[in-house]
């Protein structure tokens, strides 16, 4: 049975027609679910369930919120605004910082020694090249 060959010379496979008939039914039913999904009605009626389901879960939402908020209380753990909260805190100090390094860059500027007179430079170098 397995030495069988098709009438083209290729291997006897028992289920290739069912495989035909399923890619062919795949294909089609693809072709259908794009060209739905891919309309204007559809896009709609998502946005009308996803809409209900908002509104529906809003409460329930809200009193999770509110429950998870006082269980961390009581845990004694932070909360997403207390997060939130640190993390401006934390942007202020380093914009202050920053500020900081700032002015020490300025004053620091401000501390050098201007440079010498060329004549002095120059007699700088003649004592170095004597020396030598």
């Amino acid at each position: 049975m397995a030495d069988e060959r098709a009438p083209n010379g290729k291997d006897y496979d028992p289920q290739g027609a069912f495989r035909e008939v399923r890619d062919n039914y795949l294909d089609a039913w693809a072709r259908t679910m794009v060209e739905a999904v891919n309309s204007e009605a559809y896009a709609k009626a998502t946005g009308t369930m996803l809409d209900a389901y908002l509104t529906a879960s809003s409460p329930f939402r809200d009193a999770l919120e509110k429950t998870m908020l006082q269980a961390l209380h009581q845990l004694s753990m932070p909360s997403r605004a207390d997060f939130v909260s640190m993390a401006e805190r934390l942007t202020n100090v380093e914009m202050k910082l920053d500020d900081i390094d700032a002015k020490l860059d300025e004053v620091a500027k401000s501390m050098r020694p201007a440079s010498p007179p060329r004549a002095h430079r120059r007699a700088a170098r003649r004592n170095r090249k004597g020396a030598r």
